[in-house]
């Protein structure tokens, strides 16, 4: 398999094509090889190490972009701009040569006479011939006595618009007609070469304009050379053909590095080369490696090391919308709600038209009982995008919350129409079609869910409660053990599971079940609820009583745990307190269905045995 991947057309990006199509037709174990043969290839490929994450299997984000990627990409991409550097260079003096031959000729063939047009193509000659012996010495050319005119080199025209019949000449496709930095270098510094290297003039018996344009061409392409010695690029000297080209030379090379490198300072805000892209690469791998460590974490459902972990990110990186989504995740994963709210409403604050996580936001409010930001946040994301099923699971949500059960599932199914592979929506589905006690459907939507994400543990939850609620206790148990084993710390499904246990006669194990829901997340209620549940069953009242009073002062405004404790109370024969907490639990606003329970055990307290007998 192995031989296969490395002959994949399009190396990285086509092994990466090759595991999503694995992926998508449920061949898992295809997949995670392409996907990792991609970070072999090229560690960088962020979306290959989230996929990975994606589906469990990822290693430690040190190893995948610790120090053997930092020297496989200098291998793979240092070598390779090295080398063509070295190309551009060769060409570069090259087309320099070729330059001052050509500015030579047509000098001469604008000042001289016809009858001298044979020196100047002798000289021509002579000229090209030294070049070509010069060229595999790295040397430059002797230059003909003076016969440059004092021309600046023309202006770069950048964004003008040709006149009229003119034909406009890509520079990307023609470098050769853009004039060269160096040239734009001596038109913009023009150095009085009489002043500096008044003596150099005189042995050349030439005018002052005349040696400072002939020397300055000279001292050019020395420039050149000297530059690209001095980064690496040639380890050889520089050899120069007479005492004028090499004095001016220097001297106008370190005037033309001072001016290169304010313009590159200008530009690109930091010094270029091979030092600088290492520290580059290196910068960018502490960085994937911070932010897959944490990525990792939060598809493993180690939710705080996540968050301990995305603490680490400077301020910057941290309030980018990517990173605040995924940390409001975790926080929604803890069942945080509050944080969850708080860390959601400053990334849609900060990013108001990126979608990222707007559908578990919407969740979030659902849970609060927000219905008016809820609401809010739906027709805005709609505004903003109406192709985006994350809009329109908001707007779902807002109609689960108002109890249209029929709405929110049009809704939810909108949502699917625009992404059939969006997972969490087919789980929507499924919680609606639960609530209105279509089981059948229910089931077929969330294994759709699983059918696009196996490891989607809130269809396996959903699963696990139809069948809890059909009282099929073995399935149920199957369904919530396949969930904890891709969530193994969330308390609610833990506390569904124990239920599970005690309804299938396994009552030690629900209650050891409970106490891990519990230790797990103490702020969670469920599980102190339902151990009072088991206790009750099991005839120990006594126990549950107090289990029961610690969890009224943590959630006094609960009304079915006051109506428990009022059964409690009934089987103790303790009936004032039965009575008392009975009235609290009406004024409480329970279901419906509470209600009428709770009053019809205050109707039957005047005669306790028909109580007893009707509990």
């Amino acid at each position: 398999m192995m031989l296969e991947n490395m002959q994949v057309a399009g190396g990285a990006a086509g092994n990466y094509l090759l595991g999503l199509i694995y992926r998508y037709t449920g061949r898992r174990h295809s997949s995670v090889e392409h996907f990792r043969m991609v970070l072999l290839l090229d560690p960088l490929f962020w979306e290959a190490y989230e996929e990975l994450c994606m589906l469990g299997v990822a290693e430690e984000a040190s190893s995948v972009f610790g120090e053997v990627a930092l020297q496989r990409i200098q291998e793979t991409y240092l070598g390779q701009t090295s080398s063509f550097s070295q190309r551009t260079i060769v060409n570069e003096f090259s087309d320099s040569d070729k330059t001052l031959k050509d500015s030579k000729l047509r000098h001469n063939e604008h000042f001289l006479g016809n009858g001298q047009q044979s020196v100047t193509l002798d000289s021509s000659k002579q000229l090209e011939n030294s070049s070509q012996t010069n060229n595999s010495d790295w040397n430059t050319p002797s230059p003909v006595p003076p016969q440059v005119p004092d021309v600046a080199p023309p202006q770069l025209r950048k964004n003008l618009r040709a006149p009229a019949g003119e034909k406009m000449v890509p520079e990307r496709l023609y470098p050769e007609t853009r004039p060269r930095r160096s040239a734009r270098i001596a038109a913009r510094r023009k150095i009085n070469m009489s002043q500096s290297s008044g003596s150099d003039a005189d042995c050349l018996h030439a005018s002052s304009s005349e040696s400072n344009s002939a020397t300055s061409l000279s001292s050019m392409i020395e420039k050149c050379r000297i530059e690209s010695s001095k980064e690496g690029f040639c380890s050889r000297p520089v050899a120069t053909s007479n005492h004028t080209a090499t004095t001016s030379g220097q001297t106008i090379s370190g005037t033309g590095n001072s001016v290169d490198d304010e313009e590159n300072s200008r530009l690109t805000g930091f010094e270029s080369g091979p030092s600088s892209i290492i520290f580059g690469i290196s910068e960018v791998l502490n960085l994937l490696r911070l932010l897959g460590e944490c990525h990792r974490h939060l598809l493993m459902y180690n939710c705080e090391d996540a968050l301990f972990a995305y603490e680490k990110l400077s301020e910057k990186q941290y309030n980018t919308q990517w990173v605040l989504s995924q940390v409001g995740k975790a926080y929604f994963q803890l069942q945080d709600y509050f944080k969850a709210d708080s860390v959601f409403l400053l990334a849609h604050q900060m990013y108001p038209y990126a979608l990222e996580g707007m559908d578990i936001y919407s969740t979030v409010l659902y849970h609060l009982k927000e219905e008016m930001r809820l609401g809010y946040l739906a027709q805005e994301l709609l505004s903003i995008d109406r192709l985006a099923p994350e809009s329109w699971c908001a707007l779902g949500n807002c109609y689960s919350l108002q109890k249209d059960h029929e709405a929110a599932l049009k809704i939810f199914h909108r949502a699917i129409r625009l992404n059939q592979r969006f997972a969490y929506a087919h789980t929507l589905c499924g919680h609606e079609f639960a609530a209105l006690e279509e089981y059948g459907d229910a089931e077929r939507c969330y294994r759709k869910a699983l059918d696009v994400d196996e490891r989607h543990y809130n269809a396996w939850h959903g699963l696990g409660m139809i069948y809890l609620r059909q009282e099929k206790f073995e399935f149920a148990q199957h369904h919530f053990q396949r969930a904890l084993r891709i969530n193994p710390r969330s308390s609610v499904i833990m506390c569904y599971n124990g239920i599970a246990l005690h309804e299938s006669k396994r009552s030690d194990e629900a209650l050891e079940t409970l106490d891990q829901a519990s230790i797990s997340d103490s702020r969670n209620p469920l599980p102190i609820y339902y151990k009072a549940n088991v206790l009750v069953g099991l005839g120990k009242y006594e126990e549950a009583a107090k289990v029961l009073e610690e969890l009224k002062d943590c959630v006094p405004h609960e009304s079915s745990v006051h109506g428990l404790l009022g059964k409690i109370y009934v089987h103790m024969k303790l009936y004032d307190k039965a009575v008392f907490h009975f009235g609290i639990a009406l004024d409480l606003n329970p279901s419906a269905i509470d209600a009428v329970h709770i009053k019809a055990c205050m109707e039957r307290l005047i005669a306790p045995e028909e109580l007893e007998d009707y509990i």
